[in-house]
């Protein structure tokens, strides 16, 4: 079973049912036990940085997932949630994020831009990952932020997208993976990504 975790953000039922199309059996849930019992989780998300970490401390899941990290269980954070994983968001104010990764949340700054970023961009692959097992360089996914992460150990980034400047739009490390698009929205491609995971 991969449990998708809902802290009440996030378009949990659409990462549900990409999961169960590409073979997996994914169960919503904010139960302790069932998030600990799981094969894999999923964070998904939408919305700001403050509020997913407020929905994750009203429902004591910080320290869950801190349990399903050190039991190595595989964790794939989605937009929001990948967002999480990392030490501070800088979304209205200064917030700590989960630290499961070392780095910042920060937002776009460029002009010539439009913020959020929604709609379609490349991956750019920086090194390979079973995340990303036959997907081909280049690819497009669908974004949908305003926010990106900049990892503090560059060797974690998996893929960068342009958009008024090369950033991290995936990244791993051991068995904790993000994704700053939306593979659930992403088609073909990202129902490659989902399967990938699930067969990690």
């Amino acid at each position: 079973m991969i449990a998708v975790v809902n802290y009440g953000l996030g378009n949990l039922h659409s990462v549900q049912k990409a999961i169960n199309f590409v073979g997996g059996n994914a169960e919503v849930t904010d139960d302790p036990d069932t998030i600990r019992r799981a094969s894999k989780v999923v964070l998904p998300g939408v919305g700001a940085f403050a509020d997913g970490m407020e929905g994750l401390a009203s429902r004591g899941l910080g320290s869950v997932l801190r349990d399903v990290v050190d039991a190595d269980i595989p964790v794939l954070g989605i937009c929001l949630g990948m967002q999480l994983l990392f030490e501070e968001g800088q979304e209205q104010g200064i917030h700590q994020g989960l630290g499961f990764l070392r780095g910042k949340v920060v937002a776009f700054q460029s002009s010539g831009i439009k913020i959020p970023q929604i709609g379609w961009n490349q991956l750019e692959f920086s090194r390979g990952s079973e995340l990303m097992g036959d997907v081909i360089d280049g690819s497009y996914v669908y974004f949908n932020h305003g926010y990106y992460c900049i990892p503090a150990d560059r060797d974690e980034i998996i893929a960068m997208t342009d958009y008024g400047g090369n950033y991290a739009s995936a990244v791993q490390r051991g068995n904790i993976f993000g994704v700053q698009f939306h593979p659930e929205k992403s088609q073909r491609i990202g129902l490659k990504i989902m399967k990938n995971f699930v067969e990690l």
